[in-house]
């Protein structure tokens, strides 16, 4: 009954959220983010539906909309870094890059190794992508923090607020699969901490973004993409250093 209450009143406040944002335009600004919590929304009234009326089908249900999720959840990563890089170009390039790099790497070493039936496949795939994807996620969001410390750079409440629910929802996740790599497993204790974890999630970010508020501007451009162009050329400097070795080691 509390689960029920939990995954209820979560519907209720993701759709708030959506009609909150969409009519005061922040739809516009976080278009990723936003289209993570309808689908999430949707996937929560289908997964609803299933447990309560058709419950044989409720395992197929909840593994595909699940990898699909892992998907949407990492294009919110995507867009925290767009959004909180806007005003640094060439970092945002590169953690762009970076990014697609490591996410791409990931998607890719789970579905390599896929045997079995669908179903079988989709569950053990969806597992492993998300113990991975999640580290990546939180370590991406870490990082971010850190850089913005370091250089003195707002979030502002309506990044802030995505980053805080999202980044607390995702260590739980991370707890959640270390416990396990223990061999601590508590699936009837952890269904309630992840909806109860995910819940508060949606409140921050309802309050989080009730209303419009970017970040202040900042006069650290000059200082950071300098940083990001000291650290470009000394890159390309080596692999240039790199590729000549291997032509003259090439040649005869």
């Amino acid at each position: 009954m509390l689960m029920t209450g939990f995954w209820s009143l979560g519907i209720a406040l993701q759709a708030l959220l959506l009609v909150r944002g969409l009519s005061i335009g922040l739809g516009r600004s976080f278009p990723a983010f936003y289209s993570y919590i309808a689908y999430v929304m949707v996937t929560d009234v289908l997964r609803f539906i299933t447990f309560r009326w058709y419950p044989n089908h409720y395992a197929a249900v909840f593994w595909v909309t699940q990898f699909l999720a892992l998907l949407a959840g990492s294009f919110v990563i995507f867009e925290i870094f767009r959004v909180g890089l806007r005003p640094f170009p060439g970092a945002a390039k590169m953690a762009r890059y970076l990014l697609l790099l490591v996410f791409g790497a990931v998607f890719a070493k789970a579905v390599a190794g896929g045997s079995g039936g669908f179903l079988a496949w989709l569950a053990r795939t969806s597992v492993e992508i998300e113990r991975d994807l999640r580290m990546v996620q939180e370590l991406a969001i870490l990082t971010l923090v850190i850089l913005f410390l370091y250089y003195a750079v707002p979030f502002g409440r309506n990044l802030g607020g995505i980053v805080l629910g999202y980044g607390l929802f995702v260590l739980t996740i991370i707890f959640q699969f270390t416990l396990w790599s223990y061999g601590v497993v508590l699936p009837s204790i952890w269904s309630y901490v992840q909806s109860v974890t995910y819940f508060l999630a949606v409140v921050v970010w309802v309050w989080a973004l009730w209303s419009r508020a970017p970040a202040a501007a900042t006069g650290v451009q000059p200082r950071l993409e300098e940083d990001y162009k000291l650290v470009w050329m000394a890159t390309r400097n080596q692999l240039e250093r790199v590729l000549a070795r291997l032509g003259s080691v090439a040649r005869p």
